[in-house]
């Protein structure tokens, strides 16, 4: 008896069909199937999106990141979607030890004791700068221009001086190109930096202290 075969291919794999004389309907051989099944990473939950901003936080605090760095990678870990492009934003930011930390903060503690004590002395004396409501959703202005928020009407405040906004849970004060400069806790700010309560902030020869109150 000669057989007479064809192939016919199926949605899902290949069948093989034997086709015998007389029959009435063939006999169905060698079914293989294959499912393809679409796979979609899962969505970044809050805690691990808050677990690398902390890193990068604690990378700017041990000055591994300057400022423009940090606001750049917090900016890319808000909008990140995948767990991927977390990683690599904090990849040059290895975690220490928890021996390290404590030395590292004993070090840090005993060589800042003084610089401290002497800021917060005159922090005491400088004139409250409230921080804005966190709920409020638009940074604040600071600068010589009637239009800005905070206006202050000093010769070496330029017009449009600098920005105090709220991102990712923190505060941030971003210069705005102004000639004379701002600084926080003495310090320049190129770009942008990360401020709280208590820090003291310059533009220009003006200072303040920030308060929540």
């Amino acid at each position: 008896m000669v057989l007479q075969t064809r192939s016919v291919r199926a949605r899902g794999g290949r069948s093989r069909v034997f086709w015998t004389p007389g029959a009435h309907c063939p006999t169905i051989t060698n079914v293989t199937s294959s499912f393809e099944f679409n796979t979609y990473p899962a969505r970044l939950s809050d805690a691990e999106r808050d677990k690398a901003l902390k890193v990068l936080r604690d990378g700017v605090a041990m000055g591994r990141l300057s400022h423009d760095t940090f606001i750049r990678r917090m900016e890319l870990a808000l909008s990140a979607r995948r767990s991927d492009e977390l990683a690599a934003l904090t990849a040059d930011l290895p975690s220490e030890s928890r021996l390290s930390r404590v030395v590292f903060g004993s070090v840090e503690a005993v060589s800042g004791f003084t610089q401290r004590l002497r800021r917060a002395w005159q922090a005491e004396r400088l004139p409250k700068l409230l921080l804005p409501h966190p709920g409020g959703g638009h940074p604040l202005r600071i600068g010589r221009d009637p239009a800005n928020g905070l206006r202050l009407s000093h010769e070496t405040v330029s017009r449009v001086h600098a920005e105090l906004s709220r991102q990712g849970g923190m505060w941030v004060l971003r210069d705005l190109g102004s000639t004379n400069g701002t600084t926080v806790n003495g310090r320049r700010v190129i770009g942008a930096a990360v401020v709280r309560e208590g820090d003291q902030v310059g533009f220009g020869r003006m200072w303040f202290r920030l308060a929540a109150d």
